[in-house]
């Protein structure tokens, strides 16, 4: 098993790379060459740019078993279609369960966006303690249920 992360932007290398250090868990940070990493615990796997080029890396990389940590619901129906098993930084964790519906409501965002004139969203709201915890602790239920297997 490994976590790859999809780290474009990503808000918490930190805390993945703290929890897989504890268990001794390898991590594989995966970034396009606009973004510029440093780990003295993952690997990190530096992509050229271009539309996806990260996406598509992150799922040919990813093998049964393997924790894939993105938010690009896309990225995790391909995962999960591996065997894989996804999370998202705001600690959701990706199901065969959950799956069809995160897709059909970004698609249908992605629909009344392109609808619309103006833009009405304000973007993602800031990222809070609150939100890295959450992370955190669905994050370590999901490698102890992994483990206890």
């Amino acid at each position: 098993m490994q976590i790859l992360v999809d780290a474009d932007a990503c808000p918490v290398i930190t805390i993945v790379e703290r929890t897989a250090r504890e268990k001794g868990i390898p991590v594989v940070l995966l970034c396009d060459t606009n973004h510029v990493l440093h780990s003295d615990y993952s690997e990190i796997r530096v992509i050229g740019a271009g539309a996806d080029a990260v996406d598509f890396a992150l799922v040919n990389l990813c093998k049964k078993g393997d924790i894939v940590v993105t938010q690009d619901y896309g990225v995790a129906a391909m995962a999960l279609g591996k065997g894989a098993f996804g999370i998202h930084q705001s600690g959701i964790r990706y199901t065969q369960d959950n799956m069809d519906q995160l897709l059909l409501e970004r698609h249908l965002s992605k629909k009344a966006r392109r609808a619309s004139s103006r833009h009405h969203g304000k973007g993602p709201h800031k990222r809070t303690a609150e939100d890295d915890e959450r992370f955190e602790r669905e994050f370590r239920r999901l490698l102890d249920s992994i483990m206890e297997k």
